[in-house]
C-alpha cells in the first residue's frame, strides 16, 4: 500500500493555496500550522473515504461513487456538508457537460470545414 505515512498527506502547495483563498489577505499562516492542516486534512480524506468505502461494500460495489461520499459523511457526522457538495457538484457536471458540448460543436466545425476543402465541388 503505501511506505510511509507521509505519503498518506496531501500536497502542502495545495493546502497553503486553499488556505490563502480562505482567508483574508492580512492574515498570515505559520510554517506548523500549515503542516497541522495538512495532515488534518489528510486524516479527514481518509476518514471519509473509509466511510464510503464501508458504504460501497455494504451494497456489494467494488467503485465509489458519489453517492458514496455523501453517505459516508452521514456516517461520519457532517450532515451539513452533503447539501453544498451535492450543489458544487451538480455546477461542476453542468461545467463539464458545456465544455464537452462546446468542444463538439467546434469539432462538428472543424470537421465541416475540412470536408469542404476537401470537395472539388465546392467553390473557394
Amino acid at each position: 500500500m503505501v511506505e510511509r505515512i507521509e505519503d498518506l498527506n496531501l500536497p502542502n502547495a495545495v493546502v497553503t493555496r486553499l488556505m490563502k483563498e480562505a482567508l483574508p489577505s492580512d492574515i498570515k499562516i505559520s510554517n506548523e500550522c500549515r503542516t497541522a492542516l495538512a495532515r488534518a486534512t489528510s486524516v479527514f480524506v481518509l476518514y471519509l473515504t473509509a466511510a464510503a468505502t464501508s458504504e460501497a461494500e455494504s451494497k456489494k460495489m467494488k467503485t465509489l461513487t458519489s453517492e458514496h461520499v455523501f453517505a459516508g459523511l452521514k456516517d461520519i457526522e457532517f450532515d451539513s456538508f452533503i447539501k453544498p457538495l451535492k450543489d458544487d457538484l451538480e455546477n461542476y457536471r453542468k461545467a463539464v457537460k458545456s465544455k464537452k458540448e462546446g468542444k463538439d460543436k467546434k469539432t462538428d466545425k472543424t470537421e465541416t470545414e475540412e470536408a469542404m476543402e476537401e470537395d472539388p465541388l465546392v467553390e473557394k
